[in-house]
């Protein structure tokens, strides 16, 4: 498993001798509003050109609607012949900016010999979670490579929590910017990504969608000096930079 990190929740990974994109956002930095006043959006730029992001890409997931997850630019750019898997409810939306092949997610997806499972996730608790929308996490396994958990734009609630435990995943990526919404968490903070390793400690967890969004409330620094403060060291939780690359080969428990 080779998963790179290229900005915020936009993520390369090749898996199973397939490379997929996952929740591709393009645009330029500052070409979206704000969503605090503190800055336009994104944050900051992508690490390396559009095409050398879509260079040897063989399936797009896309886990919900939101531009930083799938943004005009993206739906530009992408080849509209590549595969793409999504959220029930989401199809339509998207084969109408012209993608060709689009799958919707019930349960799981055969990917070749990859098994995509639909798993849990929650943008936010109480009155938010309506104006958030649905949202979509997803599990990874295939023969010869760690089982990977991607958590989506969630946070830690007990189903979540309940369908790692029953996946039992060597690699959890969490969403651990703390972003807020009406003053209320609609991803992980610091305190919910460390209770997540806690909860999954023979697992690597990988934290992302960091420092690119305005309305964030924890930074990589923060992160990781609260996870020194609970004896969660670099070989249990990976805070990767921008354009970061990491390798993890079966099989990765710690």
């Amino acid at each position: 498993m080779r998963l790179q990190l290229l900005r915020n929740a936009t993520l390369k990974l090749v898996y199973a001798g397939r490379t997929l994109l996952i929740d591709p956002d393009f645009g330029p930095m500052h070409g979206r509003p704000s969503f605090t006043g503190k800055s336009a959006n994104p944050m900051v730029e992508l690490p390396e050109p559009i095409e050398s992001i879509l260079d040897g890409v063989d399936q797009v997931i896309v886990s919900h609607l939101h531009s930083d997850h799938f943004d005009s630019v993206a739906k530009e750019r992408i080849p509209k012949y590549l595969p793409l898997s999504c959220r029930p409810g989401d199809e339509d939306k998207i084969a109408e900016a012209g993608f060709q092949s689009v799958t919707p997610v019930e349960c799981f997806q055969r990917i070749g010999p990859i098994i995509l499972k639909r798993v849990p996730a929650q943008h936010g608790s109480g009155a938010v979670v309506e104006k958030m929308g649905p949202v979509m996490g997803f599990s990874l396994e295939a023969p010869g490579e760690p089982t990977l958990y991607w958590c989506g734009d969630s946070i830690l609630y007990p189903p979540l929590l309940e369908a790692v435990s029953a996946t039992a995943p060597d690699v959890i990526v969490s969403h651990s910017c703390g972003a807020l919404w009406d003053n209320i968490l609609i991803v992980m903070d610091d305190a919910q990504t460390l209770a997540l390793c806690e909860a999954a400690p023979e697992a690597v967890v990988i934290a992302t969608h960091m420092e690119a969004l305005d309305h964030a409330s924890v930074s990589r620094a923060a992160l990781r000096k609260s996870a020194e403060q609970h004896g969660i060291g670099l070989e249990r939780l990976l805070i990767p930079r921008d354009g970061e690359t990491i390798e993890i080969r079966e099989p990765a428990r710690v």
